[in-house]
């Protein structure tokens, strides 16, 4: 194709509708922070090794706890999604190859991100409470095989799509395929969800936990946050 216009935007950058799609992904993003503190909030049994210590965070948490949090990501993660369109709009007028790309991973994070990873998490989540209930011996072994059959595959195809997603924003942004500074790149995905990770050397406390437990949801922060930040700078050059 010739041109990028296929989505019904215009060749001229739209810097307050970036704006505005910018600030709307940074309130999601707080949406599904919260979403994942309820989630995530509280400690692990240190009694326990591997999978097993992980999940027992999740094994006095109440049922309205786990209601709000998947309903705040069934809401807040195709709203991020819809939201990386503003750094499509910022790439497409300079870079047809790298705009297409990240509209993939975009659609990818849309279908997945909510549907196929998060609320299938909380499924899980209940599944293993109940286990606990039923058959407290069990109750590990079971839900690992519960995960694999009904959260692993979504968490496949969402990897597929945001790597996609992540490398042509990365790229299109070193290459200076954007109106930002190539040094703007660090305002993406995988910066923001590894900085928030290095918490978890910080201990077994409730509040890490529960931040670490929202590692994607602060990402979608650092990308709106850092761009919103910066957009005076790059309306300048």
């Amino acid at each position: 194709m010739n041109t990028y216009n296929d989505i019904g935007i215009g060749k001229t950058l739209d810097w307050y509708r970036v704006r505005k799609l910018f600030l709307i992904g940074l309130c999601a993003g707080i949406m599904v922070l919260v979403g994942d503190m309820l989630l995530g909030w509280g400690v692990s049994d240190e009694t326990l090794t591997g999978i097993a210590k992980k999940i027992s965070t999740y094994a006095t948490i109440s049922d309205d706890r786990i209601f709000w949090s998947a309903m705040l990501g069934f809401v807040g993660i195709p709203l991020e999604g819809l939201c990386y369109f503003g750094i499509y709009r910022l790439i497409a007028p300079y870079s047809e190859k790298y705009a297409h790309m990240l509209r993939s991973g975009i659609l990818g994070y849309i279908a997945f991100g909510g549907c196929g990873v998060h609320v299938p998490c909380l499924v899980v989540v209940y599944y293993y409470r109940q286990m606990m209930k039923l058959s407290p011996e069990t109750a590990v072994s079971q839900t690992i095989k519960f995960g694999q059959f009904f959260l692993l595959p979504g968490i496949i195809a969402f990897l597929i799509f945001f790597i996609i997603q992540s490398a042509a924003q990365i790229m299109a942004f070193i290459n200076e395929y954007s109106p930002y500074p190539k040094w703007c790149w660090i305002f993406s995905l995988p910066v923001g969800m590894t900085a928030t990770m290095l918490l978890k050397l910080a201990g077994n406390h409730a509040l890490f936990n529960a931040l670490t437990a929202g590692w994607i949801s602060i990402g979608n922060i650092w990308v709106f946050g850092g761009l919103l930040l910066m957009m005076k700078k790059a309306k300048e050059r």
